[in-house]
């Protein structure tokens, strides 16, 4: 193809409202459009790189023997009134009605439509196990999308579904899948990606894993382990401490404490360490508001997720009134009282302990020498809370839990009988008898993985795209258009490319170097050829790698061939870092 051609524009000027990197070289160099809040539209080189990666995506899951299908992107309400998950997910689910007056929803994830796709079809034991998936539209409507294709509304998703006979069949192939994702990744560019133990979210499910990208940028904060393997993600990460008592109990004494409201100003007052508090954190049930108080330590901060999975609901921070007997700032677990239904939720990061500062559920006054098995005996301890930099590992017991940031690129979980069973989907098993199938889900996001190869493999020029997954694998630039000898050089090296079925994108306008370059930097094809002038007098070409790894001079009636050479090159090195990730 030739740039001129090519739809859309290129320029220098970073978007203001870009606050990554990838966003903002993916809109200079013309790879897409904004339309609305986290909806894009795509020009040529981002829908060719969307193309491969989907090719890629579709190479290994017709190797794992899935079946490709396709799921509509608007689906009646009364599927998801079947899971349950009409009413319970949030407002992410973008609801609508149709002229008939039939409730309707626009696909955020598909489990119920492949529930549905198959249920008639695997009423036998026979049927099992097989797999499906889909490569489709999806919506989201996310309350503060950001970051280009980061957080979308509207995104490409392949989701795959997996349908089995019994739960050590799909923990078999969990683990292939599990293998198949690492290929794909490293294939895409980016075998750097690492996978973390996370929380499975209104997916549900037993067992869940996602696919990081680390990186400074990303939403999600990861814990990881520097001593062993131990990687999750900051929601399903279990915090472990060290509940160490002083071996004298001190009375509970009430003190007077003034104008005192938050744990910091308590602990100053009283010059006890935050580690020697307890401090209460209150949300409300969104369901019926109803007030739920967890006592933790107050260093440390409630894990909403592990929250809402011990309740079984979601909650909000709470609005304390005068009417419910809260004192908001003196909130204490002795001789605490909440008007109305309440949950009271002790941390275990409190369990044994003592001599600790605490609310006296009285207007300025405070506890201090609280000792949790003699003054609160009711109490039973749960984990709620968030793990944090230098904790303890939960698998290898020492203190080196770092937390890091990062992109989710894709994710996998087992989902058990969660849509079988609320779907009424059945088999009969050897005997007879009727059961309901397992499965497991798997998710990769395209556009969100094509900018995260964007981030992680970019220079202050424009990205660095991989040869797997590149717009195009060259990047013919003629300079000096209007020079006969160069120009008919380059058009036949053009043509000779192209009989080659290398894929080939072509410079002859008549522009600075400088804006040539420029633009080519933007496009960030892997490999760049240069026809100028000054090389003809020597019967050359220069040819370069974007990454700069390779600057050379080949000799004109060589230039294909060394073309060819370091394309498989390339594709040798993706190939090495596929083997390294099985």
């Amino acid at each position: 193809m030739k740039l001129e051609q090519l739809v859309g524009e290129r320029f220098k000027e970073k978007p203001s409202d870009c606050v990554i990197e990838s966003h903002a070289l993916m809109m200079r160099g013309g790879y897409m459009k904004d339309v609305a809040k986290g909806i894009y539209s795509q020009f040529t080189p981002l829908k060719r790189i969307c193309h491969k990666i989907e090719n890629i995506i579709r190479e290994e899951m017709d190797a794992i023997d899935g079946q490709e299908v396709l799921f509509p992107v608007a689906l009646p309400a009364s599927l998801w009134d079947e899971s349950g998950r009409y009413q319970s997910v949030g407002n992410e689910l973008l609801r609508f009605s149709d002229r008939n007056g039939t409730k309707m929803i626009l696909g955020m994830t598909h489990e119920e439509a492949a529930v549905q796709l198959v249920r008639d079809y695997a009423k036998s034991y026979n049927n099992y196990p097989f797999m499906i998936y889909q490569i489709q539209t999806k919506f989201r409507d996310e309350a503060r999308p950001r970051a280009g294709l980061i957080r979308v509304r509207e995104f490409t998703m392949k989701d795959a579904y997996s349908f089995h006979t019994s739960q050590e069949d799909l923990e078999q192939y969990y683990q292939i899948c599990y293998d198949s994702y690492n290929r794909i990744f490293a294939r895409a560019g980016i075998p750097e990606v690492v996978t973390v133990a996370s929380d499975s979210g209104m997916m549900g499910g037993s067992l869940s894993h996602e696919y990081m990208l680390l990186t400074p940028i990303g939403e999600d904060s990861i814990a990881i382990c520097e001593e062993c393997d131990y990687r999750a993600n900051m929601e399903a990460a279990e915090n472990r401490v060290e509940n160490q008592k002083d071996a004298e109990n001190e009375p509970l004494t009430k003190v007077y404490t003034p104008n005192i409201h938050t744990i910091e100003e308590i602990c100053d007052f009283l010059r006890s360490p935050l580690v020697k508090s307890c401090k209460a954190v209150v949300y409300q049930k969104n369901r019926t508001d109803d007030y739920v108080v967890i006592f933790i330590r107050g260093d440390l901060d409630v894990n909403e997720t592990k929250l809402t999975n011990y309740l079984g609901e979601q909650v909000h921070p709470a609005v304390i009134t005068a009417e419910c007997g809260l004192n908001a700032g003196y909130i204490g677990p002795v001789n605490l009282h909440v008007e109305g239904n309440y949950t009271v939720i002790y941390d275990k990061s409190l369990e044994g302990t003592n001599n600790l500062s605490c609310g006296a559920n009285e207007e300025e006054y405070h506890y201090t020498g609280l000792c949790m098995e003699r003054d609160v005996p009711e109490a039973s301890y749960v984990d709620v809370a968030k793990i944090i930099e230098g904790g303890i590992c939960p698998k290898c017991g020492k203190k080196t839990i770092h937390i890091s940031r990062g992109i989710e690129v894709g994710n996998i979980f087992q989902l058990g009988t969660k849509y079988t069973k609320s779907m009424n989907m059945q088999y009969l098993d050897t005997e007879g008898n009727s059961q309901y199938p397992i499965m497991g889900c798997y998710g990769i996001g395209v556009g969100r993985l094509a900018a995260s190869v964007c981030e992680a493999h970019h220079d202050d020029f424009g990205p660095i795209w991989p040869i797997s997954i590149a717009p195009w694998q060259v990047h013919l630039c003629c300079l000096r258009a209007d020079d006969t000898e160069a120009k008919e050089c380059a058009d036949n090296l053009y043509q000779e490319l192209q009989k080659k079925h290398i894929e080939v994108i072509y410079d002859d306008r008549n522009v600075r170097p400088g804006v040539m370059f420029s633009d080519a930097d933007l496009l960030g094809v892997p490999i760049r050829l240069v026809v100028s002038p000054r090389n003809m007098k020597e019967s050359v070409v220069e040819l370069s790698t974007r990454d700069k790894s390779v600057q050379d001079k080949v000799a004109l009636s060589n230039t294909v061939e060394a073309v060819q050479n370091l394309i498989q090159k390339l594709l040798d090195d993706i190939d090495e870092n596929v083997k390294k990730a099985e």
